[in-house]
């Protein structure tokens, strides 16, 4: 099959992260994937959770929220709600989950990191786009306090699914829409998993392909990773 944009099925959209895109957050970055794009920061607090005080140990959260008018048409705020939506609650427990498994909560302290993720502009993979934009931006603040070693390693995600029988790495929303299989994958920079999402939206699909689908993701992840790299060392304006 030819992808709208022409790239070829294990070629990843344009990636773009600009660190440091906020000057007040303790880390920033604005991640470009395609026509994705979500602004990712961290903040750090000199507390910890209730349930975690007195046991010399950090924790880390996020949030993720979708701009009203992120995906075309004009959507309500859910503060204006009252509450968060499902989907919501899902993506920020996964970018939480994420980026928690590099992190070694003693070596933080008693310290908490919040992670807000916000979508500006959606186009498909915007929690793939969120966890890997949130781990440069966690990178970013524990570098700015010397908190460094608190992470083991980077973290990732990207899509990859089935459309038209043919496997595809970073989904587009068209690509998304029409997938026969969806799959999002969060892997560490050297290569294991760490959360893999998959559903078949239609027929059932095969071990052989869940596997193929996998090193495709892996290829992908090893792309995001270099970049994520650069942006967590960039030099600070």
């Amino acid at each position: 099959m030819t992808r709208a944009d022409g790239r070829r099925s294990d070629e990843l959209r344009p990636l773009v992260l600009e660190p440091d895109f906020l000057e007040q957050p303790h880390g920033s970055v604005l991640l470009s994937q395609g026509k994705t794009r979500v602004l990712c920061t961290a903040s750090i607090q000199d507390s910890v959770p209730r349930w975690l005080a007195r046991k010399g140990r950090g924790w880390l959260t996020a949030e993720y929220s979708l701009l009203p008018a992120s995906t075309g048409e004009r959507t309500e705020r859910e503060a204006s709600r009252g509450k968060q939506g499902g989907r919501t609650i899902e993506i920020q427990r996964l970018i939480g989950r994420a980026i928690r498994s590099v992190v070694d909560f003693e070596a933080l302290g008693e310290r908490t990191v919040w992670l807000d993720c916000d979508v500006l502009q959606a186009d498909g993979g915007t929690r793939c786009a969120a966890i890997s934009g949130a781990y440069v931006a966690a990178r970013r603040a524990l570098d700015r306090f010397g908190l460094g070693r608190a992470l083991s390693g980077s973290v990732g995600a990207v899509s990859v699914g089935v459309v038209e029988g043919v496997a595809l790495l970073d989904l587009d929303y068209g690509e998304d829409s029409a997938a026969e299989v969806d799959m999002n994958v969060v892997m560490t920079g050297d290569g294991r998993l760490v959360e893999v999402q998959a559903t078949a939206e239609g027929a059932p699909f095969s071990r052989a392909r869940l596997d193929e689908l996998l090193e495709l993701a892996a290829h992908g992840i090893e792309e995001i990773a270099e970049e994520q790299r650069a942006a967590a060392e960039a030099i600070r304006a």
